[in-house]
């Protein structure tokens, strides 16, 4: 069974990624509360069908300590952020905990 890609953020940020075709989305309002966010965020974690959530890197902010650590944590889906800053670091990290191996490890 293979995994669908899911999107989390304003509709600003979510059409794109519906328009390249992902289906399964969550549009929150652009600026959430907490509650908004932890839900949509909680959702799409228990979807069995969801191998991958995206979701704007400054709406983390908008998390509750607990579905914070969880999205943290997650392996199954993973959850990767875009924009915000991260960095190259960070997106190394988020696929390492992703596929469990550093494609960019130095021999």
């Amino acid at each position: 069974m293979s995994k669908e890609i899911a999107v989390i953020g304003s509709g600003d940020f979510t059409t794109g990624f519906r328009l390249a075709g992902v289906r399964k989305f969550a549009n929150v309002s652009a600026d959430p509360d907490q509650v908004e966010m932890d839900e949509a965020v909680t959702e799409l974690l228990e979807d069995d069908d969801v191998g991958i959530v995206v979701m704007h890197e400054p709406d983390l902010d908008h998390l509750s300590r607990e579905v914070r650590e969880r999205v943290e944590t997650s392996v199954d889906p993973v959850l990767v952020t875009l924009g915000g800053g991260a960095g190259s670091g960070g997106l190394r990290e988020q696929i390492k905990r992703a596929i469990g191996i550093d494609l960019m490890e130095e021999e």
